[in-house]
């Protein structure tokens, strides 16, 4: 993926001096971060709502997460546009497909559609960090991470954005198993309850919160149960 740091060249003068210009850059990270958890019966979406470039912030109030159905979103970081665009084509082909096909999208399935509509970038990537979560055909959480170009997995938990590498430690020591015997049938589920999912995810906000200035201002949380999708908001500092 082309950095989203511009590039700078040396540009002689006529007296024989060279003066530096920066070149243009496509891509612009506007930051943010997003948490998706899953469990038996459940799955924990987290995104954090402050919108920056460099050292200025754009927005205090802006929602990194698509929601296509009562059983599956796509939360995503980075860049503004980029994100705009891929979620109005992901808008766009999940009202098809209810069109043609009578029903929602399952989960599976738009993981499966996001990474094919980031592999047809991949010549020019959307500058953004996705997470697609939701319940799958058996009522269980489903959380999918991926990379710049579409490879993608299913995890029992994922972080994506500025805050990853301040998040994703707190989620490995409190979710993952210390040895894969404990569950290896389902290595993709927390065994944590709901309550201390959603408890979990609060703090390592909190956390990232007090460390990057790309993560702050709110946190929006959905929680998708079989019951439906609740809605919660965590208030982050606003400094």
């Amino acid at each position: 993926m082309a950095s989203a740091l511009p590039m700078r060249a040396q540009v002689p003068s006529v007296g024989g001096e060279h003066r530096q210009h920066a070149s243009w850059s496509p891509y612009d990270d506007n930051g943010g971060t997003v948490v998706a958890v899953a469990g038996d019966d459940y799955c924990v979406v987290a995104a954090s709502t402050r919108m920056s470039t460099g050292y200025s912030i754009l927005t205090r109030d802006k929602t990194k997460i698509l929601r296509l159905n009562p059983k599956c979103v796509v939360a995503s970081a980075g860049m503004q546009a980029d994100m705009e665009t891929l979620h109005k084509m992901l808008h766009m082909r999940h009202v098809t497909y209810q069109f043609n096909h009578r029903k929602p999208m399952s989960c599976p399935a738009t993981a499966q559609l996001l990474s094919n509509t980031l592999y047809y970038k991949r010549f020019f990537p959307y500058y953004t960090f996705n997470l697609c979560a939701g319940l799958d055909e058996e009522g269980k959480g489903a959380v999918y991470t991926y990379d710049a170009i579409g490879s993608y997995e299913r995890v029992g938990y994922g972080c994506q954005g500025s805050g990853k590498e301040l998040i994703q430690p707190v989620l490995d020591n409190q979710l993952k198993a210390a040895s894969p015997l404990v569950l290896p049938q389902q290595q993709w589920l927390s065994s944590l309850p709901l309550e201390q999912a959603v408890d979990l995810v609060k703090g390592a906000f909190v956390s990232a919160g007090e460390r990057d200035i790309y993560t702050g201002d709110d946190v929006e949380i959905l929680i998708i149960t079989k019951e439906g999708v609740r809605t919660d908001r965590l208030e982050l500092k606003r400094d």
